[in-house]
């Protein structure tokens, strides 16, 4: 990119302009100093004005586009692993903390913009400066220079070792500070749960216990960039030492000049000063290398789920819904199976109501069918082909999710409600929210579908966040519906508009919904009763009283008005 052109032609120029200031200086010594001459020493001061003119430009310019670059890259990285990790799986999601991801997005990019934007942007300039210093210690004073040469080694095998331990160190470092986060986020999203119970106290205690676990990981980083900096500070100002002690040998037996030597002693500083800001910086790149490591971690990590070739779905007529001895185990569990050889058919239009007691596999069913997750064994077929061989962006566009928590999202009503078919006119969004009994109280708010939305839409009530759910999945026209417990937060005015909604929609779109309540489950043209991942029994709501006792405890318990 032009920019990275720029900076490597900028970061040439002022080490070359900064290793020019010591000629300048044996000039100005030997030429003005030495012999007296005005001229001479205008002369030199001009060239040596103009050397630090080119090395004030040169180093403006360098900052700007390596800061601009370390920007760049940051964002870019974000935006990479952001745009890989949106079409992970969400079992993925399970086993590594949203917090935590959050927060390599955030911190450990930070890192990198800053060791990108700067310190590898030093560490160049200083590797440029010791080369370019050695050369010309050499090429001033062969002699004196075998001291500096003779010191090398014992500079750069601490800066080796120790640098690979701070490495370690910062990896771990970077991944307390995710468990910070981490805690910190929970504890703030459930912060009504943390109040109603007073767990302030112990919740505090828990984020100090993690907060000062980073702490000591980050003080041995430090101690150990610590003892990098003084070894090396040590080695090279005695190696300097030695330098001035046989440089003013040299100049008082006649064999080196003032000049010479001031040039000698200027570029000796410049491989010291070089060394030492390799030796401050190192340690930053090893916590960059940390950084990019998990980075790379994420960006590596591979989708369960493989996306298939077919985007044509088969015309709404034959959108029939075929399960078919259907088996899974979820991977963080696979002792335990959620469903066992379930099989049922379902026809396009028709309404299907799903019951059973808690962990039936209810909703694990309406997971795989959008391909959250993929069976153990067994088939789901949509339209006569197995789901697998559609492109899951075409599959779950055939869907429409209302789920139990009804979720939304930061940003405007208009955007929330517009989420699955950004696209709709308005008069499409207000008849879905009229549908879902929504338009009433969407109406009312003095910025109507402007109203900027909370995070997690806190500032609406659950029931008008159920309600803007279904509107939204009724906005995308799906040709199945999913409703987990839809109505759950409803009022009983509410529930009769959706129930009346759901019954004019039978025969427009499949419906099938997870249903606890004897209103939403006698709608049903058929009932699949579920208990410990097995299909029990099939019916409408008369015969399955008559015929299932688990249905029949059901419907006198659960579904007692």
């Amino acid at each position: 990119m032009p920019q990275a052109i720029l900076a490597s032609i900028a970061l040439l120029v002022t080490a070359g302009a900064t290793l020019a200031l010591g000629q300048g200086i044996r000039v100005v010594i030997d030429s003005g100093f030495v012999t007296g001459s005005t001229t001479d020493m205008g002369s030199s001061l001009i060239i040596f004005v103009g050397v630090i003119a080119v090395l004030v430009v040169g180093t403006c310019v360098r900052l700007y586009t390596v800061s601009w670059i370390g920007e760049r890259v940051s964002a870019d990285i974000r935006l990479a692993v952001f745009e890989h990790l949106i079409h992970m799986h969400p079992g993925f999601f399970q086993d590594n903390a949203p917090s935590e991801i959050q927060s390599r997005i955030t911190t450990d990019t930070t890192l990198l913009q800053t060791v990108i934007g700067s310190s590898v942007s030093i560490a160049l300039r200083n590797i440029l400066m010791f080369v370019g210093g050695m050369i010309l210690l050499v090429i001033t004073e062969p002699r004196l220079s075998l001291i500096v040469l003779a010191a090398v080694p014992f500079v750069v095998l601490p800066i080796v070792f120790v640098g690979r331990q701070v490495r370690t160190l910062s990896r771990s470092s970077q991944d307390r500070l995710a468990d910070v986060g981490s805690r910190a986020s929970e504890s703030f999203r459930h912060i009504k749960i943390v109040q109603a119970f007073n767990h302030q106290r112990q919740d505090f205690q828990g984020f100090a216990s993690v907060v000062e676990r980073a702490l000591r990981i980050a003080m041995q980083r430090i101690r150990q960039r610590a003892l990098l900096v003084g070894i090396v500070m040590s080695l090279v100002f005695g190696a300097i030492a030695l330098l001035l002690l046989a440089g003013n040998d040299a100049v008082a037996s006649g064999s080196t000049k003032p000049g010479e030597l001031a040039a000698f002693i200027f570029y000796a500083f410049i491989v010291a000063g070089s060394v030492g800001a390799i030796s401050e910086v190192w340690s930053d790149l090893q916590r960059a290398a940390g950084a990019t490591e998990r980075l790379v971690e994420l960006l590596a990590a591979r989708p369960a789920i493989e996306d298939g070739g077919e985007s044509e779905l088969a015309p709404w007529p034959q959108r029939s819904l075929e399960v078919e001895a259907l088996s899974f185990s979820y991977p963080s569990r696979p002792e335990i199976s959620v469903l066992n050889a379930l099989s049922f058919a379902i026809a396009p239009g028709e309404m299907v109501a799903v019951v059973g007691p808690s962990g039936a596999g209810k909703s694990t069913l309406f997971d795989l069918l959008q391909r959250f997750y993929d069976p153990d064994s067994g088939c789901i077929r949509l339209g006569g082909q197995p789901i697998d061989q559609y492109k899951l962006s075409s599959l779950r566009g055939a869907f429409g999710f209302v789920p139990q928590d009804s979720v939304l999202f930061s940003g405007t009503l208009r955007e929330n409600l517009t989420y699955g078919k950004p696209d709709v006119s308005d008069t499409a969004l207000r008849a879905a929210l009229e549908q879902a009994n929504a338009i009433e109280f969407v109406d009312a708010l003095p910025r109507g579908l402007e109203t900027p939305v909370g995070e997690d839409g806190g500032g609406f009530s659950g029931g008008q966040r159920q309600r803007l759910a279904i509107a939204r999945a009724l906005i995308a026209r799906p040709s199945i519906l999913l409703l987990d417990e839809a109505t759950s937060a409803l009022d009983a005015q509410s529930e009769q508009s959706i129930r009346e909604t759901i019954e004019a929609l039978k025969g427009e779109m499949t419906i099938l919904v997870i249903a606890h309540r004897l209103s939403t489950v006698r709608q049903a043209d058929r009932i699949l009763v579920l208990e410990a991942g097995q299909l029990i029994a099939v019916g409408p709501h008369e015969e399955l009283v008559s015929n299932n006792d688990l249905y029949a405890r059901f419907a006198e318990i659960q579904f007692a008005a």
